[in-house]
């Protein structure tokens, strides 16, 4: 079996995993005394996650549940995981999970989770989170980062104080199709862009408010991590069109927020070597070695931006030997918080919910059947490689000028999504506020008055630095997290 079959069913949320694939190009690996083969980084980093699918995507062939498929049906169902036991009704609690089946496919069910406010209240934002990967499901930041829910080692659920929940109506999705509990029965389902998958969010939007019409007049925001740089800001702009020639509902966005996202390539990947050297991660001789390839990786990406498929795959694997390098020299750190090390199978172990979710008490409860779970998909990762490098600032200037929110921000300690990589992008974008978005005073972040981060904001937009976080911010500063996005949403945060 060759490396590329092997080492991608488990982008946790994730983007840049552009090092697995590529062998070193640099020969002086001065800080490192072991250096790894693409195969064995790629082994190592799937095991470090604890995310085995048995299989690497929801391809359902002869299923039962696909006899009734009804293009553009939402099968909703109120459900609880903790049963009567913490006193609560079903009701009560206002949790849902459901499947929408997608009107552009052929046999293709998107399942989702829907949490309304802890605060009982109908007027709260309505919130939607897109994982990254691409391919990973939503239950990882559900259970993990900003859900209503953390999972014990038992296995049991205990309330997330600084769930996203209590500020809001949020919605998990596990998409695009074959991830988590989605499925189709059809290859031809799988998606290769960003335009069919905004526009299956969009239907399924539609669709959304259609079943729950008393949270059509609330702001709505889209939220997300890693490679939500690349699903939020197309998402913004196919509900901007939508709204604009009147093709259904009005969705009141008001604005999109990425964590640690992967938005403008070109730009991002030329600050992997100088963030590297400034966390000390590399030697200044290896930032000039590193530098070398920068050349040939920025017009790769820069034809790819021009071109199609075919341009976009040759510039993925172009770049690739950049990350790959600093891994290298590195050694045994956890990529996504280089504060860490990996020891084993332990950078992250998320391997609790993939039991959880598998139990049948569960999946009862939400309404899937004999579906496996499936954290991440090998497949819809593939399918998504010719639009990885794709530049998706571009979706966003047209944005602000009609006055929608963009927030980037981006834990300090994470190495694949790095903050100076965000920040860079992200002062350099053209817009009528440029200048003074450039010229605004840096100003601290806080957090029942102490530091937690570094502001740059003018207008409609806001760059965060979140300290002492890594690739994860929700996981990492669950507080800081939840305080950034009320502050944001109630137009606070700056």
């Amino acid at each position: 079996m060759g490396f590329s079959e092997t080492s991608l069913s488990v982008l946790l949320l994730f983007i840049l995993f552009s090092s697995l694939y590529a062998t070193s190009r640099i020969t002086h690996h001065r800080h490192n005394p072991t250096s790894f083969s693409p195969n064995q980084r790629a082994e190592k980093l799937i095991r470090s996650l604890n995310l085995f699918p048995k299989n690497p995507v929801k391809m359902i062939h002869g299923h039962s549940v696909l006899d009734d498929f009804v293009p553009g049906k939402i099968v909703e169902k109120k459900f609880s995981f903790f049963g009567h036991s913490d006193g609560l009704s079903i009701d009560n609690l206002g949790h849902h999970a459901g499947y929408y089946s997608l009107p552009h496919s052929k046999a293709a069910r998107m399942f989702y989770y829907f949490f309304k406010s802890r605060n009982n209240t109908n007027d709260d934002p309505v919130v939607i989170w897109l994982a990254g990967g691409p391919g990973c499901s939503g239950a990882i930041p559900l259970f993990y980062e900003n859900g209503p829910f953390k999972i014990a080692n038992n296995l049991s659920l205990v309330w997330n104080d600084y769930g996203w929940d209590k500020a809001s109506n949020i919605i998990y999705i596990d998409q695009p199709i074959g991830t988590g509990f989605s499925y189709t029965s059809d290859d031809s389902d799988i998606r290769h862009d960003q335009t069919s998958i905004s526009n299956d969010l969009y239907d399924f939007l539609q669709e959304f408010f259609k079943q729950h019409p008393e949270f059509v007049k609330n702001d709505f925001y889209i939220t997300g991590e890693s490679y939500a740089g690349h699903f939020a800001p197309a998402l913004a702009s196919r509900i901007r069109r939508g709204n604009k020639d009147k093709e259904g509902i009005i969705i009141n966005l008001k604005g999109f927020a990425v964590g640690n996202g992967m938005t403008n390539p070109r730009i991002q990947y030329l600050a992997y070597p100088q963030y590297a050297l400034d966390m000390k991660l590399i030697a200044k001789e290896d930032q000039d070695d590193i530098n070398k390839l920068m050349p040939k990786c920025h017009d790769a990406i820069k034809t790819c931006e021009a071109g199609g498929k075919e341009s976009c795959l040759l510039a993925f694997k172009q770049c690739e030997g950049v990350t790959n390098d600093i891994l290298s020299i590195a050694g045994n750190i956890n990529h996504y918080d280089i504060r860490k090390t990996c020891h084993g199978d332990l950078c992250y172990d998320f391997s609790n919910v993939m039991k959880l979710l598998n139990e049948k008490t569960v999946k009862d409860a939400l309404g899937v059947g004999d579906i496996e779970f499936v954290s991440c998909s090998k497949i819809v990762y593939d399918a998504l490689q010719q639009d990885w490098m794709k530049n998706h600032e571009v979706d966003i200037p047209s944005l602000l000028e009609e006055g929608i929110k963009v927030l980037i921000y981006v834990g300090e300690f994470d190495l694949l999504c790095n903050w100076l990589g965000n920040s860079n992008w992200v002062h350099a974008m053209e817009w009528s506020g440029r200048n003074q978005f450039v010229a605004a005073k840096t100003v601290p972040f806080l957090v029942d008055g102490a530091k937690a981060g570094l502001l740059n904001s003018y207008g409609p937009l806001s760059f965060l630095k979140v300290n002492d976080a890594g690739h994860m911010v929700p996981m990492d500063q669950p507080k800081a997290a939840l305080q950034m996005l009320v502050n944001w949403m109630q137009g606070k945060l700056n």
